[in-house]
């Protein structure tokens, strides 16, 4: 019987033995393909940005030699620095350096790179490059000759030892002998150096992208948390004693508070404050929402008396989009016949009932200047009209104050209309012409909301606002 036994699960034994084996051989054969194309993708992005990072000296070294006449060779050369710096960053991205402090060199190439796009994108005919523009691009090709040849001494002990970026990325991730790894110790020391740079003037367009909204911008005296429960509960009609309030970030800039306090059944409400004054950032209130029932005009009458009520005059909608039975309304603080882009708030409309269940308010707390003068536009519409393409079919057209790509805030036409079968906004400079901006109105699916969009209105709206 054993005998019998055993000539039938001998076999069956050694066959899966045999298969695991292969199994086992074949997963090791997998694993081992998968970490070698990540090595080698590692050890091309190190390599590449080695190389870009020379280049970069040397393009910078380039736009220094010719002659400050020639503009034509100077803008060239920005181009191209912008053009190596940004595939450096890409690089640098693609590195397995997301714990290892880089960030100083990842900003100073980031500056590099809007620096000379938002140079060379101007006529520089008109603004040739300023002495101190000048000064910063010797820095840089100085700064940029110490960043090369530090990471070429990486490269040549990366080459010359066979170093692996496969045990950069176990290092930093088991944190196991980080200290002794070369390429760890490489970057760092780049790192380091770059940090110790002196302080360049960017000029008021790049350092206005890097400038962090803090609460020492507003105006206004810090308040208390007990300031912050008497607004909560005016905001949303509680006793003070229904709402708690807790500080956020204390002894830091971005001193905030938020408050929450349950309401009506399953509703609870929650609101962020700045301490600065006590500015409201933004608001919400969590509930089910019942089935649709209210359409546009509804959710739009419902947020202009909430706003007017909540102490936003002169709002105007701009755009709406639906999604999950919400209405979404963007709305801009208008002065008299300007819409002041910058100054918006967003607000979430429950279609169920018309409640207002979201506010979003920070780019109208912090944007927000009382005082502010509006120019005269220089050119009249119908100039300004003169600027677009013969082919747009124009449906509307408004004054409005914006953000140009220097962030500056320009007065323009706004031009509502369609070409090639694509509704836009083109935002033409009122001054001179220029053509500021241009936007596509894309016509969302209520399902389907794109956040990203700076206008967007639902299927059923394709109206604008």
């Amino acid at each position: 019987m054993y005998k019998r036994l055993s000539a039938i699960l001998f076999p069956i034994a050694t066959l899966l033995l045999i298969g695991a084996l292969v199994w086992g051989y074949q997963e090791n054969q997998e694993k081992n393909a998968i970490l070698i194309k990540a090595e080698n993708q590692y050890q091309r992005a190190f390599h590449d940005l080695s190389y870009h990072v020379d280049r970069l000296h040397n393009q910078l070294g380039n736009t220094l030699a010719v002659h400050s006449a020639s503009t034509g060779s100077q803008r060239k050369g920005l181009v191209n620095v912008w053009r190596i710096t940004s595939e450096a960053q890409n690089e640098i991205n693609q590195l397995p350096l997301t714990m290892l402090p880089f960030s100083k060199t990842e900003e100073f190439l980031s500056r590099i790179s809007n620096f000379s796009y938002q140079t060379a994108v101007r006529d520089l005919t008109k603004q040739p490059l300023t002495d101190g523009e000048l000064k910063n691009l010797k820095e840089l090709y100085n700064n940029a000759a110490e960043i090369s040849k530090d990471l070429q001494g990486v490269q040549d002990k990366v080459i010359s030892n066979r170093l692996r970026w496969m045990d950069v990325e176990t290092a930093l991730a088991t944190d196991k002998e980080a200290k002794d790894n070369t390429i760890i110790d490489g970057f760092k020391t780049v790192d380091k150096k770059v940090g110790e740079y002196p302080e360049l003037d960017w000029g008021p367009s790049v350092s206005s992208m890097y400038t962090k909204r803090s609460v020492k911008k507003l105006g206004g005296t810090p308040i208390t948390a007990q300031n912050i429960k008497q607004k909560a509960a005016q905001f949303i009609g509680h006793h003070n004693g229904d709402v708690k309030v807790v500080e956020n970030g204390r002894g830091t800039e971005w001193a905030s508070f938020t408050a929450k306090a349950k309401g009506k059944k399953d509703e609870s409400y929650t609101l962020d404050y700045t301490r600065n004054g006590g500015h409201l950032i933004s608001y919400s209130c969590d509930r089910t929402l019942g089935q649709k029932s209210l359409g546009y005009k509804e959710a739009r009458a419902e947020s202009e008396k909430f706003l007017k009520d909540k102490g936003y005059p002169n709002m105007t909608a701009v755009s709406y989009d639906e999604y999950d039975n919400i209405g979404s309304l963007t709305f801009v603080n208008k002065q008299g016949d300007v819409l002041i882009y910058p100054e918006k708030v967003t607000v979430r409309v429950g279609l169920d009932n018309g409640q207002v269940t979201g506010l979003q308010a920070s780019d109208y707390v912090y944007e927000r200047e009382v005082d502010q003068k509006i120019p005269e536009p220089k050119l009249t519409v119908e100039q300004a009209r003169k600027y677009l393409n013969s082919d747009f079919k124009e449906k509307y057209n408004r004054l409005a104050l914006i953000k140009n790509e220097l962030s500056e805030k320009v007065l323009t036409y706004e031009f509502g209309g369609s070409i090639n079968g694509s509704d836009y906004r083109i935002y033409i400079n009122a001054e001179n012409g220029n053509e500021e901006n241009i936007e596509e109105v894309r016509s969302n699916k209520p399902n389907n909301r794109q956040a990203n969009e700076p206008v967007k209105q639902s299927r059923a709206k394709k109206n604008t606002l």
